[in-house]
């Protein structure tokens, strides 16, 4: 069994005098040095410290996991870890009901909405593309972006897992993958979203709905090129702007078809 945490215990103030066995399951792996990757491991620790500290003193982040198991029992995150426990932790069931015990987060967000940090700018238009509800803004720090997901119910996607061990934030996700069209199909996949993709509702540039537009309104507004062929417009009914057909139709039919598909597991 891997004894690496005997080094650093969680409470520095008294000696790491106990041991408790941990293991971490699926996607939560991807937060540990690969020594403890998909096995037990030792953490040691004094006092008796809270469950959900320890588990972020080992390195991962409080919103990632929504099921730990306690010497076979499922506990919240206001357990005190004892002497010997076996401790078993489990990530996000966004897909699953496990109600009949103890979920570690509020009910999952049925209506799903999103806030995306600084770092995922480019993940922004996909995701509102697909139709999601995505707020987004360049000079939002943290704290602006954790009130606000309190506030809006809304989910954080964050590439900073510093982020997530605020202990204000009550969902939220670790996007893993840096490439923008890797992280969609991954977003999509981990929180099994497939079924509420509504391609082509929303704007990319502000969030808002897309309409059906007036056709005599637009075609004033439309590049003539495209008046001498397009019957059919849209408007969003936050900024504006116009939207139409075009020659990238395809490609943008095809990214949907593509990420809707997609298994990244």
């Amino acid at each position: 069994m891997d004894t690496t945490g005997d080094r650093n215990a969680y409470d520095s103030h008294e000696p790491a005098r106990y041991r408790a066995s941990f293991r971490f399951y699926a996607e939560l792996n991807d937060f540990l040095p690969v020594q403890r990757r998909q096995r037990p491991f030792d953490y040691s620790f004094g006092g008796r410290p809270g469950i959900k500290d320890a588990i972020e003193a080992i390195g991962v982040p409080h919103p990632e996991v929504d099921l730990i198991i306690v010497n076979g029992v499922s506990v919240d995150f206001s357990y005190r870890l004892s002497e010997g426990d076996t401790v078993s932790v489990y990530p996000v069931f966004e897909a699953l009901d496990i109600t009949p015990i103890v979920r570690l987060r509020p009910t999952p967000l049925r209506e799903t909405r999103f806030i995306l940090d600084v770092h995922l700018g480019k993940l922004v238009r996909r995701l509102r593309l697909l139709g999601f509800d995505c707020a987004y803004d360049r000079q939002a720090d943290d704290r602006e972006i954790i009130t606000r997901s309190i506030s809006e119910y809304r989910i954080i996607l964050t590439r900073d897992v510093a982020l997530l061990k605020s202990g204000d934030v009550t969902h939220g996700y670790w996007v893993r993958a840096t490439d923008p069209r890797v992280q969609v199909r991954e977003v999509v996949d981990r929180l099994d979203l497939h079924r509420q993709v509504r391609p082509f509702t929303r704007c990319t540039v502000c969030n808002g709905f897309v309409v059906p537009a007036d056709r005599e309104e637009a075609m004033s507004e439309a590049p003539e090129k495209v008046r001498t062929w397009c019957e059919e417009y849209f408007r969003c009914s936050g900024c504006g702007k116009l939207y139409w057909k075009g020659t990238h139709f395809d490609s943008l039919e095809k990214f949907v078809r593509d990420v809707t598909e997609s298994d990244c597991s």
